[in-house]
């Protein structure tokens, strides 16, 4: 299982319906409101300076 990288939800790779490449290395993500969120700023979601999940009520719909 995968961790969504916005929200924290446990992600099953073979069934995600919303993933995202980025620096060669795959995201998996629960909703398309967390990929949207992270395709709009990647960097502030991994790495050992990343911003805290958040939460599922804090996700734009999109």
């Amino acid at each position: 299982m995968a961790i969504d990288p916005i929200c924290g939800m446990e992600v099953d790779e073979s069934t995600a319906k919303y993933v995202s490449e980025y620096k060669e290395k795959t995201y998996y993500f629960c909703a398309p409101g967390c990929k949207h969120t992270f395709e709009k700023d990647p960097e502030a979601y991994i790495g050992a300076n990343r911003m805290p999940f958040i939460s599922m009520d804090e996700v734009p719909s999109e």
